[in-house]
């Protein structure tokens, strides 16, 4: 089966409405360019073309006082999430906006359940976590959920709201 994807991005919170719009499909054509022959990004592109933007504040290039877009998008790197960035030329170059593409285990809770409902339902009962069978069934979860990247940023993306 199918899983939905998203392509999910952040965008420089000073940016108009429209900017923000624009600075997104920037970011997305990036995305495109760098990975138009994967398997993940075609998928995307023929059946689903979702997409949803989230604030990401603020953007410097500055090594010593990088923007928060600027962390964000050292922060998805850090953790293996395939993502491109924008600059704008008209902007000094700044960083305006990244994409990424998110699988449903990230982003649907019904289906993919946090730990502690995943066992609940497969196993009909809690688990104190504290415990060897907590561990054994936290490992089969992270399986379940796509493993430590899709662990990640199902944590990260719920610190931010809709650009």
């Amino acid at each position: 089966m199918e899983k939905e994807l998203r392509m999910y991005g952040f965008v420089n919170y000073q940016l108009t409405g429209i900017q923000k719009g624009i600075q997104f499909a920037h970011s997305i054509v990036e995305y495109g360019l760098e990975n138009f022959n994967t398997d993940e990004y075609l998928d995307w592109a023929k059946n689903w073309k979702t997409v949803i933007l989230l604030n990401g504040g603020t953007t410097n290039n500055n090594p010593d006082s990088l923007g928060s877009i600027n962390k964000t998008y050292n922060s998805l790197k850090e953790n293996k999430v395939v993502c491109s960035s924008f600059s704008e030329p008209d902007l000094g170059d700044q960083m305006t906006s990244i994409s990424f593409i998110v699988d449903e285990r990230v982003f649907n809770k019904k289906k993919y359940p946090d730990v502690d409902d995943w066992i609940e339902q497969t196993r009909g009962v809690y688990i104190e976590h504290d415990t060897l069978e907590f561990e054994k069934s936290y490992v089969e979860w992270l399986t379940f959920i796509g493993g430590e990247k899709n662990l990640f940023l199902r944590d990260f993306l719920k610190n931010f709201g809709l650009a």
